[in-house]
């Protein structure tokens, strides 16, 4: 079991200091038990770095309309049974991990209000407030430009939603969503596409990789700047690059069709 003084060592061991700013993904969850779970974690981020930001997506709160502009992603008329109401206290969704909800509920937390892909954080208001319906991932372009690192916990670049907006940055396809929310639907442009290709960028980024390991589970940081820059060059090198294989899946099969289109 790790304790808080084992994580601010691991984060301590990854150059991580009282100047830091992270952008957090994590999956404690599979890693070994934290003496007093997911808060101990948040605790040490907070104790260690200056500024913790995670996305709190809430894709929950999508709606399927029965038309919609072609080549986007998404099969029109499907079921809205299970939609929801998007609310500000609304809990992220699970796959974000439980280490994201509890920075969320942190009481120096806030969040930023996009009905879908929300982010919270501490110390980082400048950097929620650069969201925007249409600029969904501006959260990511702030970070980047405060020398930002990508911290990822236990978990692989599939989770890491800077490469979004690297993707956004290449020129890559994006799609409209719609959300519910309390005052009607609202409109979602630059909705970023698949990360289940993700993982293959990792060889890639062996150069600026810093890791250390904390029991069973893998701690890593990446300058987000320099992570950006990869990522985009690669895209822009191969437009297939990052797409994943998943037989059915309609946003990687949207983009691919749009690299043909346009060659």
């Amino acid at each position: 079991m790790s304790s808080y003084r084992d994580w601010i060592t691991a984060l301590r061991d990854l150059g991580l200091g009282r100047h830091s700013r992270v952008l957090v993904h994590a999956s404690i969850e599979t890693m070994s038990p934290i003496a007093g779970g997911a808060g101990t974690a948040v605790g040490a981020l907070l104790a260690t770095c200056e500024t913790v930001v995670a996305p709190t997506f809430t894709q929950r709160t999508l709606l399927v309309p029965r038309v919609g502009p072609p080549d986007n992603g998404l099969t029109y008329g499907s079921s809205n049974d299970e939609v929801e109401i998007f609310l500000s206290d609304m809990p992220a969704d699970a796959e974000m991990g439980v280490l994201a909800e509890t920075l969320r509920l942190h009481a120096r937390a806030r969040r930023s209000s996009h009905p879908a892909l929300s982010f919270a954080g501490v110390n980082a208001d400048e950097v929620l407030a650069a969201q925007t319906l249409e600029e969904p991932l501006a959260p990511i372009r702030s970070l980047a430009a405060e020398d930002a690192d990508v911290l990822l916990i236990g978990s692989d670049h599939r989770r890491d939603v800077s490469l979004h907006w690297a993707e956004r940055l290449a020129g890559r396809k994006q799609f409209l969503r719609w959300a519910l929310t309390a005052s009607g639907v609202a409109e979602c442009p630059a909705y970023p596409g698949c990360p289940d290709g993700f993982e293959a960028l990792g060889p890639r980024l062996a150069g600026i990789a810093r890791q250390t390991q904390l029991g069973d589970g893998l701690f890593q940081a990446f300058p987000l700047r320099d992570l950006m820059n990869i990522a985009v060059a690669w895209i822009r090198q191969d437009v297939r690059a990052l797409l994943c294989d998943r037989p059915g899946c309609e946003r990687c099969a949207a983009v691919r069709a749009s690299v043909r289109v346009a060659s």
